[in-house]
């Protein structure tokens, strides 16, 4: 199992397709505090209903002067799918490979409806300016995790 990222880490940077056939270099948005979010597969109801739930506070997530990235394994082309289907406004990022997930600790074993398995670890991990983690947070609840997040971060 990858190690998990704690407060004072710097992130590990990386270069990721997006759902628009664009790529994402983390260091690009220094100086913007960033929100990256891993969830296991687009499309799915969990991962729905927390893409829709970041979609939704995006707006006030950045005029708090956050930018918000998704991570799954999925294709960009799913991925593009995903926002189209639930008109998601958030930035998308494609690791079929996994590398990224690893770096972050958010791969690995879990438990699934009882049994250890190795997959996608639903993990959100906040930087400050610097590309330095202030929050991290892991095995995150989909349903109601933003509204915690927020509450977490002094956003409400």
């Amino acid at each position: 199992m990858s190690d998990r990222l704690t407060p004072g880490d710097t992130a590990p940077d990386f270069t990721l397709a997006d759902d628009r056939g664009g790529e994402v270099t983390l260091s690009s948005l220094r100086g913007r505090k960033v929100i990256v979010y891993f969830y296991p597969a687009a499309m799915t109801p969990g991962c729905t209903k927390q893409a829709c739930d970041f979609s939704d506070s995006l707006e006030s997530l950045r005029k708090d002067g956050y930018e918000v990235l998704g991570i799954s394994p999925d294709k960009p082309e799913k991925l593009a799918k995903f926002r189209e289907r639930d008109a998601l406004t958030l930035t998308l990022l494609s690791d079929p490979d996994k590398d990224v997930l690893r770096a972050w600790g958010a791969y690995g074993e879990k438990k699934l409806y009882g049994k250890t398995v190795e997959g996608v670890i639903r993990s959100t991990v906040v930087l400050d300016e610097e590309g330095t983690v202030s929050h991290a947070w892991y095995n995150v609840k989909a349903t109601g995790h933003v509204a915690k997040l927020r509450r977490d971060l002094g956003l409400d």
